[in-house]
């Protein structure tokens, strides 16, 4: 009987779960190729966004029509579009200490329901009239003493005691991590956290710190001591970059010093200043901005730039490359004198230096006033007298806020019609698009393929096409295929993890050994080389091999730092590790249909673990792919593949209905739950009972 198309590319897969079943202890990586690779893109992309920063600003014309766009962008980057809800501050003061010149209230208040800030508000004696205001807002400080935990405001102290012996109101609060109460600022920066599904949530500890100042801003606004047009924000290093984010996205904040908080993405990404900082300091940069765009929100109100000429994690060359960048923006305005440059010398360090400047600054243009500075700013308290807390709330969420701050999207519900589902699926396919995939290239570019090697052994031909992801991403296809077959009845793309890669190398080695001498060391298997020319032979088919970039012979070093820091840069220049390896796939999918030996095939796409769901969602933009395998895929985004923003649009379940409109999908796994969405979906709209099967994958 002959056998269906359908039946052929089922069987098929049999064939990968063989060649895969040798699983070897993972064998040493030569990452050279890879480093050089992975260093050279991070540079263009890098350079790309630089030159694309401002550019299209021509007037203040143009400014002024893109403003509000770029405000409203930046919020969505923090989390913030749309802004939460202004629920009751619940503002407590719990204790007050005296000083002759000023009082320092010890206060709390909830930014939302049961998210704690807690704060030391300077307040100077003897105001005839509303003063101006400063919020002042915290660096990576952290105060602990025999394990009790006093926050970021009793380090910075000195600068709200000068304010108010100034003659300014000074709320100084705690930032999310080292305040009072703790939360996480290093979700992604540690390995212990790996909360890399932050990525995938659009959540970034950033969008809390801003959240925290506006809402700080409201309190300030309350008090009858200030005048609420009137108001400052500094602070820094963390507290530099969180000034950053105020004074951009709210308009209250008159003047802004941010001391050591910014740099550009040359530095962050190309110099590696990105493993210096945490979470907070990055907003989720789906828009691929570049940093000078941020500090041009503020323009035209009066902002000083302050930095060091030593500092490690923000380079003086950065800072300054920012500051020419804005300096533009302000001429337009006519307005070139609001914007200053402050270099120091030293290291990143508080020093006197940097804060004489930054008083004069605010003396200026929240007080119209420029006398000499004679008092330094000094520490007057102990920790003990600046504590908030005496027990810390039970039912605080700053611990735990990453859960809610960003809100993922709820199961989707089965559609009653195809207008309905249409509706659905159109609208993640632009959110994807959009939100998650922005940061594919905008052109193709040519594929580029070149055959590396062809040698036909013991029944065998091994076939390496070098083809073009992206410059400079240049991967390679192993194409495998009994010898003398003149045309396969299908081709099956595997698509390779660094353990399936290993595997991949074991069942070709015992008869290509010189063909893949170049590559990573490995045991070679015989039984699985002959089981898979058995099938191949017995099906008259032919089998792909893609490792996508970081994996096989485009590995970078393999130290989990270095691993850690170069998924973080992905998410600096608006994309994601994972998201680029679906572009591989698309552009593997794209090199394949160009062979002449495999066109007008029917292409299968097979994958496991967590590069399923990348091949998943590679799928989806590729036209008439016949089939897909999935093995292990994971059943949320929460465990990967790590898409940026995705989770606020749709899940796995959602993705996996979306293939099965366009192709049978297979999903192989320990249990047959998890999938009953998209199996809804396929009874609901009478797609067949073989869009989507559920089998129980062999015991490992």
């Amino acid at each position: 009987m002959k056998r269906t198309a359908s039946t052929m590319l089922l069987a098929l897969f049999t064939i990968t779960l063989v060649m895969s079943a040798g699983a070897a202890p993972p064998p040493p990586i030569d990452t050279a190729r890879g480093d050089k690779m992975i260093a050279e893109y991070f540079r263009l992309e890098t350079a790309g966004l630089r030159d694309r920063c401002l550019a299209d600003v021509k007037s203040l014309e143009d400014w002024k029509a893109k403003r509000q766009t770029y405000r409203k962008q930046l919020l969505e980057m923090l989390g913030l579009d749309p802004l939460p809800e202004r629920t009751d501050l619940k503002a407590t003061i719990t204790g007050r200490v005296d000083h002759e010149q000023f009082t320092v209230e010890k206060l709390h208040f909830q930014s939302r329901p049961k998210l704690y800030v807690t704060a030391n508000l300077y307040v100077p004696k003897g105001l005839k009239k509303p003063a101006p205001a400063i919020l002042y807002v915290c660096g990576h400080g952290g105060v602990k003493k025999n394990g009790v935990i006093y926050g970021n405001k009793v380090h910075y102290q000195h600068h709200g005691a000068w304010f108010a012996r100034h003659g300014y109101v000074c709320l100084t609060i705690d930032t999310l991590q080292l305040g009072e109460i703790e939360g996480i600022h290093h979700g992604t920066y540690l390995a212990k956290y790996a909360m890399w599904w932050w990525n995938s949530r659009g959540y970034t500890p950033a969008g809390v710190e801003a959240w925290n100042c506006m809402r700080a801003l409201d309190y300030l606004q309350s008090r009858k001591e200030i005048d609420p047009g009137r108001i400052g924000v500094t602070g820094r290093s963390g507290g530099g970059a969180y000034s950053w984010w105020i004074a951009a996205t709210d308009e209250r904040i008159k003047v802004a010093v941010p001391v050591a908080g910014t740099t550009d993405l040359e530095n962050h990404v190309v110099t590696g200043c990105v493993e210096g900082h945490c979470d907070c300091m990055y907003m989720v940069n789906t828009y691929r901005w570049d940093y000078p765009m941020v500090a041009a929100l503020v323009a035209p109100r009066p902002l000083l730039l302050s930095n060091t000429d030593r500092d490690g994690i923000f380079p003086l060359d950065g800072v300054v490359r920012t500051y020419n960048q804005v300096r533009k923006i302000y001429e337009l305005y006519g307005a070139r004198e609001k914007l200053g440059l402050l270099i120091t010398a030293g290291p990143h360090k508080d020093t006197q230096q940097l804060r004489v400047p930054a008083f004069h600054w605010f003396n200026k243009y929240l007080k119209g006033e420029d006398p000499p500075i004679d008092v330094p700013a000094e520490k007057l308290f102990t920790p003990e007298q600046l504590k908030v807390f005496k027990d810390l709330p039970a039912d605080s969420v700053n611990a735990e806020i990453q859960e809610t701050f960003t809100v993922a999207a709820a199961p989707a519900k089965v559609p009653g019609s195809m207008a309905e589902w249409a509706k659905a699926r159109d609208g993640w396919r632009k959110a994807l698009l959009e939100k998650s995939f922005r940061g594919w290239p905008k052109q193709a570019g040519p594929l580029d393929v070149k055959r590396a090697f062809s040698a036909g052994r013991q029944g065998l031909r091994l076939n390496a096409y070098d083809f073009t992801s992206q410059t400079p991403v240049r991967l390679r296809l192993y194409l495998v295929e009994p010898v003398g077959l003149a045309k396969p009845q299908a081709v099956v793309l595997n698509v390779l993890d660094q353990q399936g890669w290993g595997e991949f190398l074991a069942s070709m080695r015992p008869v290509f050994e010189t063909e893949l001498k170049e590559e990573t060391p490995v045991k070679p298997d015989r039984k699985t080389f002959e089981k898979c020319r058995d099938w191949l032979e017995a099906r008259k088919c032919a089998a792909v091999f893609l490792a996508p970039r970081g994996i096989g012979p485009t590995a970078w070093n393999q130290a989990e730092r270095k691993q850690t820091h170069h998924r973080r840069r992905f998410m600096l220049l608006g994309q994601t590790l994972d998201g680029m390896r679906v572009w591989d796939v698309r552009r593997a999918v794209q090199a394949i249909r160009s062979l002449d030996v495999v066109k007008g095939v029917p292409l299968v796409l097979e994958s496991k673990r967590k590069l399923a769901g990348v091949t998943l969602y590679a799928s989806l933009f590729e036209p008439d792919i016949a089939q897909l395998e999935l093995d292990d895929l994971p059943p949320s985004h929460r465990q990967g593949p790590i898409l940026l923003n995705v989770s606020r649009y749709l899940d796995m379940p959602e993705a996996v209905a979306m293939a099965a409109e366009r192709s049978p999908v297979t999903i192989g796994q320990a249990d047959l739950t998890g999938w009953e969405y998209p199996a809804a979906v396929a009874k609901k709209l009478g797609w067949g009972d073989k869009r989507l099967t559920v089998r129980k994958s062999p015991a490992k």
